[in-house]
């Protein structure tokens, strides 16, 4: 009985957003186009469980590029209005399009001349009305047995906000470095690291100059415990790398007269390199790509500013 309960819900709610797709219109792009032009924030108010989706959807804006914050519609009658200005845009949830809250504000938005935009269930509702933008989130049936609790409408409207908030991400070319510079923290914070988090810098780099004879080479691999040795001039710019793969190669093909040669007589001239600002995922894409296991980190005139290990992106556990 559960069971077949559940699957109900899940489809009727399936099928609340499935016949949202049809009706997304040119109100849609109102909205997103309304939102683009704020100069200030986007004030998410809902009562209820449309405040609570609102709060999702308010934090899905800000953590893709579109500052906003949540209002509560009641909090905000009783001194809380103060935070909503000119320049802001007002989003309302309210699926009659009737909630009392909202309309109690409705004077002040006006004298404020912030645009409004509605997600409701009911397009000719007063609030509708007094809106500047109408986004239908009307849904046939709702999942609760009773008819009563806010299912698949409030599913609608979380659905309709996500759709915003990527069309906007799209909108305003937000990219993965973007994305990490306002998630910082958690899982997710230590997946979009940027190389110079993670990368060794300093005396823990092996590096040797071109004129280095063999036996130091591979006393500076060995000491240093990466598996390489970068090889830069005396302006500390990148001239090769060496790998322990280069040295056994090496060894195979001249035998014992391989330590009589220096650093450039096997270096590879042409090492995979990354900027320290790139993402670490897509430092990890490139060893897996070339079958590497580490990455010289330069800056733009070239300069070795450190090295990135596989091993290290492992550590981190971002993977």
């Amino acid at each position: 009985m559960s069971l077949e309960t559940g699957r109900r819900v899940l489809e009727i709610e399936a099928r609340a957003i499935a016949e949202l797709i049809g009706r997304l219109d040119q109100q849609f792009e109102r909205a997103v186009e309304t939102i683009l032009a704020c100069r200030g924030r986007v004030v998410v108010a809902g009562m209820g469980k449309s405040g609570l989706i609102g709060q999702k959807i308010s934090a899905t804006f800000s953590s893709t590029g579109t500052p906003s914050f949540f209002l509560h519609p009641a909090e905000a009658l009783h001194g809380d209005l103060g935070r909503l200005v000119p320049n802001d845009v007002l989003m309302a949830l309210s699926y009659s399009g009737e909630t009392e809250e909202l309309l109690r504000l409705l004077d002040t938005v006006k004298r404020l001349a912030v645009p409004m935009i509605v997600l409701t269930g009911r397009p000719a509702s007063t609030l509708a009305q007094a809106s500047d933008v109408v986004i239908d989130v009307s849904i046939s049936e709702e999942a609760c047995p009773l008819g009563l609790a806010p299912t698949a409408s409030t599913t609608a409207m979380l659905a309709v906000g996500d759709a915003l908030a990527m069309a906007l991400l799209e909108k305003r070319g937000f990219k993965e470095e973007d994305y990490a510079a306002l998630h910082p923290g958690g899982r997710l914070g230590v997946r979009l690291q940027r190389v110079e988090n993670v990368m060794h810098t300093g005396d823990d780099v092996p590096r040797v100059r071109p004129e280095t004879m063999l036996p130091e080479v591979i006393y500076e691999i060995s000491k240093k415990g990466l598996g390489h040795a970068a090889v830069v001039d005396a302006e500390g710019r990148l001239a090769g790398v060496i790998s322990d793969g280069d040295l056994r190669r090496f060894f195979q093909r001249e035998g014992s007269g391989a330590l009589d040669h220096c650093a450039a007589d096997l270096m590879t001239r042409t090492p995979v390199t990354i900027s320290r600002k790139e993402l670490a995922t897509r430092a990890l894409n490139l060893m897996e790509n070339r079958r590497i296991t580490s990455l010289m980190v330069i800056d733009p005139e070239g300069r070795l500013e450190g090295v990135v290990h596989i091993h290290d992106l492992w550590r981190t556990q971002m993977f």
